[in-house]
């Protein structure tokens, strides 16, 4: 994954891609910083999770923007998050999403709210960086509810 974050960086300095080569840039030193701070090289898994925590950062920055009605910054984000998603695994589709969380329920015997963390536990490794886990969070919440 770090390979294909210099390769990206290398490709974006010779196309003059002037916003995604700062993006990139940005990703690479928290990858870096984060590296840095745990003592230890990051694995995909970890370089995975950051990204997300980026992304996730960058829609929160746009709901400030919007409040402030900066159409301008929303617009230079989006296309961060782009850049980002760029390395993320391919989305589960809702439909997806809901067939694993069934799955685990099923499995897990869950009957209420209290088997949540359970279930969870459970789906947490197969979408891990494929699906947004406050939106399955919500999706298990009402498959639990009944």
């Amino acid at each position: 994954m770090l390979d294909k974050i210099n390769s990206d960086i290398i490709d974006a300095m010779k196309k003059s891609e002037k916003e995604k080569l700062a993006t990139i840039r940005l990703l690479k030193g928290a990858i870096e910083m984060e590296s840095i701070n745990q003592k230890k090289e990051l694995s995909n898994s970890d370089i995975l999770n950051l990204i997300t925590k980026q992304i996730k950062q960058r829609n929160e920055s746009i709901i400030q923007f919007e409040k402030a009605n900066r159409q301008d910054l929303i617009d230079k984000t989006n296309e961060e998050i782009t850049y980002l998603k760029h390395y993320l695994p391919t989305q589960l589709s809702n439909d997806e999403v809901i067939n694993i969380i069934d799955e685990a329920i099923k499995e897990a015997n869950a009957v209420s709210m209290k088997d949540m963390g359970l279930v969870m536990k459970m789906i947490t490794p197969k979408i891990s960086g494929k699906a947004d886990t406050k939106e399955v969070s919500e999706l298990i919440r009402k498959r639990l509810k009944f």
